[in-house]
């Protein structure tokens, strides 16, 4: 079962990213505030504003103790959580950045956004290593492979783009959605993909051919998140028509709804984003409603 425990509000405007915290009682939020957010989930409250922005957010990376905050002016903050403060503001994308991902093995951060293009910084003095044009157009979601060796792009054209990791190289294209791709994501064991659009649709892509295994109706408007249950067999979809839901990772069946038109406390505009929480016992959830909702799974 899962239940709505509690609904955290303080955001003024839209919320559009969520990040982990190294303490497992953490969590931040961002989004049209001028700020980053600091939650304690132990005490369900807010903590501190952690580090004010320029511009929106659009997306939070956080990888060991450094946090990467993606801005629609194009900058990328490079936020040390144990020294509390800016490392550095990373200048490439002339436009508004999307998603942030890092690649361990190569201790390389990802970058891409509203300009097209991926680029590709060093972890180690935050320099720019390498860049390339996907497409002249945007670029919404990066995924990265349980072993790391791929690298998956979905874009507004609807297409999905897959990468070698060692050297960037475009290993396919899926014309996968007949509208923009908003979200994707592996399953932890690698056994498929999965990716969500604007046409509202879900779509399992099985690995490694990455052959279409099926085509989920899913939601009645576009699927902003995909987010797999740390340990147990579920994952979660969250879309614009105000909706959550749970879902059989192995069977794809539908297993709940939070909807507030199932009479459940959901949230009353788009859902942006979600994250379970390490240990799997909450779903965080956000979106144009300014509000977070903790779910608890019992």
């Amino acid at each position: 079962m899962i239940k709505l425990q509690h609904t955290l509000s303080g955001h003024q405007n839209p919320v559009y990213a969520l990040s982990l915290a190294p303490d497992p009682t953490r969590f931040y939020s961002a989004g049209n505030d001028k700020g980053i957010v600091e939650w304690s989930l132990d005490e369900m409250a807010f903590v501190k504003v952690l580090v004010p922005v320029q511009s929106s957010v659009y997306a939070l990376h956080r990888y060991k103790h450094l946090l990467f905050i993606a801005q629609r002016s194009g900058l990328i903050q490079v936020f040390d959580l144990q020294q509390q403060k800016i490392l550095a503001t990373l200048k490439h994308h002339q436009k508004a950045v999307f998603d942030l991902k890092t690649i361990a093995y190569k201790n390389e951060l990802l970058s891409t956004g509203e300009d097209g293009s991926l680029a590709i910084w060093s972890l180690d003095d935050f320099s720019l290593l390498y860049h390339f044009q996907v497409l002249n157009n945007t670029v919404r979601v990066i995924a990265v492979s349980p072993d790391e060796k791929e690298i998956a792009l979905g874009a507004k054209d609807g297409i999905l783009r897959l990468y070698n990791s060692e050297d960037y190289s475009l290993l396919k294209e899926i014309p996968a959605h007949s509208f923009p791709v908003t979200s994707i994501q592996y399953e932890p064991s690698g056994k498929y993909m999965i990716s969500g659009s604007r046409d509202a649709q879900l779509k399992v892509w099985g690995l490694p051919s990455y052959k279409e295994e099926k085509n989920i109706p899913a939601h009645l408007f576009s699927v902003y998140s995909i987010a797999f249950h740390p340990h147990l067999p579920y994952f979660a979809t969250c879309s614009q028509d105000k909706s959550i839901k749970l879902w059989d990772s192995s069977s794809f069946k539908l297993y709940k709804i939070l909807s507030i038109e199932k009479g459940i406390e959901g949230h009353f505009h788009s859902i942006n984003k979600m994250i379970w929480t390490q240990d799997g016992k909450h779903l965080i959830s956000t979106g144009d409603d300014r509000s977070i909702k903790i779910w608890t799974w019992t």
